[in-house]
């Protein structure tokens, strides 16, 4: 004897959940999901697109500035530690546009 297993559409309905709970929408879209689902891939879409541009910007404010005249610079001490992690935290963010920003220029 033999069990046939079925899961009654709950792993679609965990997918969904999922999803919903990812573009932070409640409860009641999750029909909506499921019916139409492509303004919630459009919202999606521009959610990725909106933090691959704050990992951009975050990434150029890291650079140093274009060379030419300094109108009043400013020293400013930060102790060995803050600076390790200030260096660990802009390559993270470098190492993950490269990563997934290189992904869509490419498709």
């Amino acid at each position: 004897m033999s069990v046939i297993e079925h899961d009654f559409g709950l792993s679609n309905r965990l997918t969904e959940r999922r999803f919903g709970k990812l573009l932070e929408l409640d409860a009641l879209h999750e029909a909506n999901i499921r019916a139409n689902p492509l303004p919630y891939l459009e919202r999606a879409s521009e959610r990725i697109f909106r933090l691959q541009a704050a990992m951009f910007e975050a990434i150029q404010a890291a650079k140093p500035p274009t060379p030419g005249p300094a109108p009043d610079v400013e020293n400013v001490l930060v102790d060995k530690a803050e600076y390790q992690r200030l260096k660990a935290c802009v390559a993270l963010l470098e190492k993950a546009y490269a990563d997934y920003g290189a992904q869509d220029e490419g498709a």
